[in-house]
Formats: C-alpha cells, sequence, structure tokens
C-alpha cells in the first residue's frame, strides 16, 4: 500500500498531554472522513496507549513518547512509541484484568480496549529498550 500521509509528534511523557496525542491524532484522521464513532474508537485507543507508556513505560521518570500516524486509502496506522523500561511478557500484560499497578487502581483493560476498537493491534517490546504499539484501523465507506 502507498502512504498518502504521514505525521510524525513527539511529546513528554507527562499525562496532561494524553488529551494533546488523541486530538492531534483525530485530526489527521478526520482527512478520512470517517464517522463519529470511528473517530472516537481511535482517540479512546489512542489514549491507552499513550497512557500506558506514560503509567508504565516511564514509572521512574519523564522520557519522549513518538507517534506517527499514516494513512493508505481507507485505512489509518498509529504507532506509539516509547523508550520506556519496556515489557517483560507481552502476551501477560494483554491479557484482560492484568495490570502490573494494582495500587494505582489500574483496570487493566487498555490493550483490550485497543483491540476492541482498532482492527489491529501488534505491541513489539523489549526489557530496558522500549515499547512500540502499532494500530491500524480501516474506516467505512460513507
Amino acid at each position: 500500500m502507498k502512504i498518502e500521509n504521514e505525521m510524525k509528534l513527539e511529546f513528554l511523557s507527562k499525562s496532561q498531554n494524553e488529551s494533546f496525542a488523541r486530538t492531534v491524532v483525530a485530526a489527521f484522521a478526520a482527512q478520512l472522513d470517517p464517522t463519529i464513532e470511528e473517530l472516537s474508537e481511535v482517540k479512546t485507543a489512542v489514549s491507552e496507549a499513550v497512557t500506558n507508556a506514560v503509567i508504565h513505560g516511564y514509572e521512574y521518570g519523564e522520557g519522549k513518547i513518538v507517534i506517527i500516524s499514516r494513512i493508505y486509502e481507507r485505512c489509518i496506522e498509529i504507532e506509539v512509541i516509547d523508550n520506556g523500561k519496556g515489557i517483560d511478557d507481552i502476551s501477560l500484560a494483554m491479557q484482560p484484568l492484568y495490570t502490573s499497578k494494582p495500587e494505582l487502581e489500574r483496570s487493566g483493560m487498555g490493550f483490550t480496549v485497543m483491540e476492541t476498537f482498532m482492527d489491529e493491534v501488534i505491541v513489539d517490546s523489549n526489557a530496558g529498550i522500549g515499547t512500540s504499539i502499532k494500530m491500524k484501523k480501516t474506516f467505512s465507506i460513507v
């Protein structure tokens, strides 16, 4: 598939930047003329991925989060990247209700939400190096 458009966003891993990130990605996705529901799903998935990077990836201090979004025909691909601590066991982390932070009253549903709202979610992580979450969604033709 040929990339029709692409953007890159970089920001500090501060929780207040989560809403900024989801708004920017939604504005970029809007050029595909998604439904309100599709746009809301993308925003929620981005929020979950960014929140994971802030809470888990950089639990011991701030770092940078990078979002790269690409558009192919009716599809958007969103990659959320951190250089944080990484995930030791991806399959465990992706199980519904699993949380490594029960003391923070986390629900453990972040990856489940991403998988529910996006067509594809691929997680690549290395301990001590960081995590990349790549999500894809194809929008309906209205």
